[in-house]
């Protein structure tokens, strides 16, 4: 039998190297703060243009005029006054309310009985306007700042309990389980566990529950105006439209908008970027 031919040997030329894939281009820088700038211009713009279609610095002063007394009520220090006060009673309010609202919040996750009063008492307190306790909290506290942080308790109370007590509820049993598995129980369970999983719905609660004091607040300095003879920001913004300046009542009508947006920017949205945005529970 003859044996196959021997093919000979040869070599094959490797194919020229494609061109190098382009590295992906760097992402755009984030320029959501140009956007809002550029919103806020285009209010400011349609705002003055109004103002001087009415022609009536009484009703409606311009942007411009606004920003003028504003800039005066800062450079002179008036605005900063009635806002470090407005700023302290709030403080201490909302530091009240997150603190009785954790314990509601316990008392609710801890037993069946518990989260019943809890659910009939956020039912009972939570649609109820805090504004409406000022004259109850006038009678009990008087004129001073005890009738303030009543209402601002009672502003931040239920919504961050009601928030807080459906986080806890929502943490999923597999990730109860898992760490028992490691060994984890009582206040470590929830320090590991369980408020890490609810912290969404408990920011979301921080933050209604912020909103609901700050405008709580402003609402009750209008009614009842100053507290031990010093005024808020709500004093500020009742006691210039008195006097008729219209412009210092947008002036301070600024003022409450531009804290509610440095909060939310600087604390809120920096808390989010730390936490849940980090672990990938929020986008």
């Amino acid at each position: 039998m003859n044996n196959p031919p021997i093919r000979p040997e040869y070599i094959l030329e490797l194919a020229p190297a494609s061109p190098a894939i382009p590295a992906a281009k760097t992402a755009l820088p984030d320029l959501a703060w140009l956007r809002k700038l550029g919103m806020l211009a285009v209010i400011a713009i349609v705002w003055e243009l109004l103002a001087r279609y009415f022609d009536n610095d009484l009703l409606l002063p311009g942007a411009i005029q606004t920003g003028k007394a504003f800039a005066e009520g800062v450079a002179s220090g008036e605005l900063w006054g009635y806002v470090s006060v407005s700023l302290k009673i709030l403080t201490q309010g909302f530091v009240l309310g997150v603190i009785g609202s954790f314990l509601l919040t316990w008392l609710a996750v801890s037993s069946k009985p518990g989260r019943e009063l809890i659910d009939t008492l956020t039912s009972m307190f939570n649609p109820l306007p805090a504004i409406a306790l000022l004259p109850l909290a006038l009678l009990w506290f008087g004129l001073g700042k005890g009738s303030l942080l009543m209402v601002l308790v009672h502003s931040v109370l239920w919504p961050l309990t009601l928030n807080a007590t459906a986080g806890f509820r929502s943490v999923p049993d597999t990730l109860r389980m898992a760490g028992r598995n490691y060994g984890l129980g009582g206040l470590r369970m929830v320090l590991q566990i369980l408020i890490p999983a609810a912290l969404p719905s408990i920011l979301s609660g921080l933050k209604i529950g912020w909103a609901f004091a700050w405008r709580t607040l402003i609402a009750a300095e209008l009614v009842f105006g100053s507290t031990s003879g010093q005024g808020g920001l709500g004093w500020y913004i009742f006691q210039s439209r008195n006097e008729l300046f219209t412009d210092k009542v947008f002036a301070g009508l600024a003022a409450v908008i531009l804290i509610g947006l440095s909060v939310e920017h600087f604390v809120f949205q920096t808390l989010e970027r730390l936490t849940v945005r980090r672990w990938g529970m929020q986008r």
